[in-house]
């Protein structure tokens, strides 16, 4: 098995608080720290830490949070070998507030992950070969996801698709190539324009998403769990009751463990359950890829729910 996810590196700049702040309101914290994160490196850790082979491609800075970030994938099992070190621009940063409840806010500054291009769809085409599934999300140039989820799918490579941040740019006429949609319940309305608060609502998003070409869509509606629709049946996953301490890069942690889940040969039904397991795992503990759990965490985690 091995997986490809081609997105963003971020340095996550995070500090807690009893909740967040209001307009203008300058409020006090309590903690602060740098965490690895983007939600290309945190899928491909969610993938790497349940030991399936993972390559990330990708763009850092030449500085001190680009060789930290290159370090800590290398050190949780990412093959970072494609990873570019742009000279000309600093690594992305993401500045996170996360309250007591678990809610954050978060502001992205792209730098180099704003300059993937041109190398990084070089590089995937030579991986594209020994890959079973390629990962995709928008925190880099929208067009070259739009070219890197063409490539895999010509290549007969399933692609996922996490449309977060959902770019200016219009997806549509890339759903054919998109394998799985996996949005939550704001991306989901952004996409269609619909209201996506409930199962139902999410329901007819899916049936929206899937005329407009995608096959298979995955609401994630936070604890009201996920909705999964595909050309034979549309269907509930419930979330998992957890303490939540934080809730930065749940979603990523989502697609890592359904990534794993396809790759295992799971059928969908019991990939989702997987996948939302490895979510539920993920917000009980602090910061983006420190909080992936392992497959054996994963595992105990389902056998004790039982």
């Amino acid at each position: 098995m091995s997986i490809l996810v081609f997105g963003s590196l971020n340095m996550d700049l995070v500090v807690r608080s009893p909740r967040l702040p209001l307009p203008g309101e300058t409020l006090t914290g309590y903690n602060c720290a740098t965490i690895p994160g983007g939600k290309g490196a945190n899928q491909a850790v969610a993938v790497a830490r349940q030991d399936v082979s993972t390559r990330l491609l990708g763009r850092v800075g030449a500085d001190d949070f680009g060789y930290q970030l290159r370090q800590a994938l290398a050190i949780d099992g990412v093959n970072v070998e494609a990873i570019q070190v742009d000279a000309e621009t600093h690594t992305g940063v993401a500045a996170i507030t996360v309250a007591d409840a678990g809610e954050n806010h978060i502001v992205i500054v792209p730098g180099a992950n704003g300059r993937v291009g041109k190398d990084e769809l070089q590089q995937l085409q030579l991986y594209l070969a020994s890959a079973d599934l390629l990962l995709l999300q928008c925190e880099v140039p929208a067009e070259m996801v739009a070219q890197a989820a063409q490539m895999a799918h010509e290549a007969g490579v399933r692609v996922m698709l996490d449309p977060a941040p959902v770019p200016d740019f219009d997806l549509q006429p890339i759903y054919p190539a998109i394998d799985i949609l996996t949005p939550n319940q704001v991306e989901a309305a952004q996409l269609t324009g619909l209201s996506v608060t409930t199962v139902d609502e999410a329901t007819v998003a899916i049936s929206q998403l899937q005329q407009q070409g995608v096959s298979t869509v995955i609401i994630k509606l936070g604890e009201q769990g996920v909705c999964c629709g595909t050309v034979e049946e549309t269907f509930q996953v419930p979330a998992f009751p957890v303490s939540v301490v934080d809730t930065v890069a749940a979603g990523d942690a989502f697609n890592g463990g359904l990534a794993v889940a396809l790759s295992d040969g799971k059928a969908l039904r019991e990939a989702v359950v997987w996948a939302s397991a490895t979510a539920a795992l993920s917000v009980t503990k602090s910061g983006a890829q420190p909080s992936m759990p392992t497959r054996s965490q994963v595992a105990d985690f389902l056998k004790a729910s039982k």
